[in-house]
């Protein structure tokens, strides 16, 4: 048996728990690729425990900040959706995992939300070296210590060009969010678009948007992503604007192919 064939005997699709949002419709397909999912994260396991072992073998486990991260969810089969890009959980929330000896030996467990652009100032923040003013990302080095999480105890989502599987044709949609330990708000370019109390609703089936009783939680959520949206000095354009902005090359589904760096245009900053 070959190692990829012994990680995938490892999960019966039949037997596999579905999350309760997956439709009826949906379940078979999402089962087979559950399956392979878990048999890819099994594989996965046994690399990280390899590089570990490395570490170790060369005696430079003390001196080494190791992270354990991705760049994205999958849906998965939730909400009938796989793959990512969406607002949904399952989408936007990540494994990060940071392992230094001098954290000390005690687990801690941050439930502030901690977005991407935190993960530069973070890691030079646990060398002693100050990012950048240019930075956007917050450092969490000090709550990694012990201390308190900086920011606002928000972080903010979006979708800036639909693309790729998430093209429009299947419903992609440009636009920005918030995820806060609680809530998460989303709008699209027509206006507000998903509200879901995670807390309460961990599996993201009630839309509370436009509720009268959630009004005032609508209000408060939308207040925070305009101020985020500030800060970032994001005008929540139409996904084309950038596009034609930067000069990007796209093809059928909207995709930037990876090769294609775009030709600056007169004026443009080197």
């Amino acid at each position: 048996m070959t190692a990829p064939e012994r990680y995938q005997a490892m999960y019966d699709p039949d037997k596999l728990k579905l999350r309760p949002n997956v439709p009826e419709e949906g379940i078979a397909a999402t089962r087979k690729k559950q399956a392979g999912y878990y048999a890819h994260c099994t594989a996965l396991d046994d690399c990280v425990a390899e590089l570990w072992k490395t570490l170790r073998e060369t005696d430079i486990e003390q001196d080494t900040v190791f992270v354990f991260t991705s760049d994205h969810g999958d849906m998965l089969g939730s909400h009938g959706r796989f793959n990512k890009q969406v607002p949904y959980d399952e989408s936007i929330r990540v494994p990060f995992i940071v392992h230094w000896p001098e954290l000390g030996e005690h687990e801690r467990v941050i439930a502030a939300p901690f977005a991407s652009p935190d993960i530069m100032p973070t890691l030079l923040g646990l060398c002693g070296i100050k990012a950048p003013k240019t930075v956007e990302g917050l450092d969490f080095s000090k709550s990694l210590r012990g201390g308190r999480a900086p920011g606002d105890a928000a972080a903010l989502i979006a979708c800036y060009w639909p693309f790729g599987q998430y093209p429009r044709g299947k419903g992609g949609q440009e636009y920005r969010g918030v995820r806060t330990e609680r809530y998460t708000y989303v709008r699209s370019l027509e206006g507000p678009w998903l509200l879901f109390d995670n807390e309460a609703d961990p599996f993201q089936m009630k839309n509370l948007c436009g509720d009268p009783q959630a009004a005032a939680l609508q209000k408060k959520l939308d207040a925070l992503l305009q101020r985020k949206l500030r800060q970032t000095r994001d005008e929540f354009l139409p996904g084309q604007d950038y596009v034609r902005k930067w000069n990007y090359v796209t093809d059928g589904s909207g995709t930037v192919p990876y090769w294609m760096i775009p030709a600056p245009k007169d004026g443009d900053k080197k």
